[in-house]
């Protein structure tokens, strides 16, 4: 069984473009839809968008047009899974959005997100090598939360810059053999995203949702996807963590053999992985 997986927002720009009719497509979509000039990695109007909102309409755009290519050389998928931001892509490869609509929605739902920047400041924290317990007491003693839990010792915290840091210190005096953090606007994936919750459900009520022609798994509780369920999904998703090693292992337990990371990157091959090694030493 071939399965399609579109992970979240990349970290960063892949230094090389496609150029080709699809990508000219995309970009002409991007530019409609979200003010966005994918070929240069800009907005159309300066200021009009956050560099974290571009970063975020740039992920879903390369998945869209990934997708594309791999329809074109006749590959389809049979189960489709999602990681964080990805859900927006693989809505649309299971036939549920439009492709700007995709789009649309990912640059909409970040200039909600970039409102919460305005008052406070907020990080992600990524702490490598501890056990689910030792992170989570990390996350608790600082008024943070566990955004993904993305292995059983690869995980992201959010939250407000200075919980993240000491945090990510108790990781390392508990042994963390790596603990970064990087700058955000708004601490997805956590409980926090409540302030703005009304906002975000105000935007996914403008859009209608077909049932999904290709089976999808959702990365809160693994269940398949129904068109009633995305619009609650879609505000959900953002306010609870990512589960992708049970996502993984859910694919897997279906009858997936062949994955196929649709998006910038290869994260998600990368977490599949560790899982694989993790699980064989058990």
């Amino acid at each position: 069984m071939n399965g399609w997986i579109f992970p979240g927002q990349p970290l960063q720009y892949e230094p090389l473009l496609p150029d080709d009719d699809d990508f000219r497509i995309i970009n002409l979509k991007c530019r409609e839809r979200c003010g966005y000039d994918l070929e240069n990695k800009q907005p159309l109007s300066a200021g009009s968008l956050s560099q974290h909102t571009c970063l975020q309409i740039y992920g879903v755009a390369m998945s869209l047009y990934r997708a594309r290519r791999l329809l074109f050389k006749g590959e389809k998928p049979e189960l489709i899974a999602e990681h964080s931001l990805g859900i927006y892509a693989a809505l649309n490869a299971a036939g549920c959005i439009t492709e700007g609509d995709a789009l649309e929605l990912a640059a909409r739902l970040g200039a909600c997100m970039r409102v919460m920047s305005a008052t406070k400041e907020y990080a992600l924290g990524c702490p490598i090598g501890l056990s689910v317990g030792a992170v989570e007491s990390a996350a608790r003693n600082n008024r943070v939360f566990v955004a993904n839990y993305n292995t059983s010792s690869h995980f992201l915290l959010a939250g407000e810059s200075e919980g993240i840091e000491s945090a990510l210190a108790e990781c390392r005096e508990a042994g963390a053999f790596n603990a970064s953090s990087f700058s955000c606007e708004a601490p997805l994936h956590t409980p926090l995203m409540a302030v703005i919750a009304s906002q975000l459900e105000a935007v996914v009520s403008d859009y209608n949702f077909a049932e999904p022609v290709v089976p999808v798994i959702e990365h809160i509780s693994q269940t398949r996807l129904k068109a009633s369920d995305i619009p609650t999904f879609l505000l959900d998703e953002l306010l609870k963590p990512v589960w992708w090693e049970r996502s993984y292992l859910t694919l897997l337990s279906r009858g997936v053999k062949n994955l196929v990371e649709v998006g910038s990157g290869n994260a998600l091959k990368k977490f599949n992985r560790w899982i694989d090694s993790e699980n064989s030493q058990r």
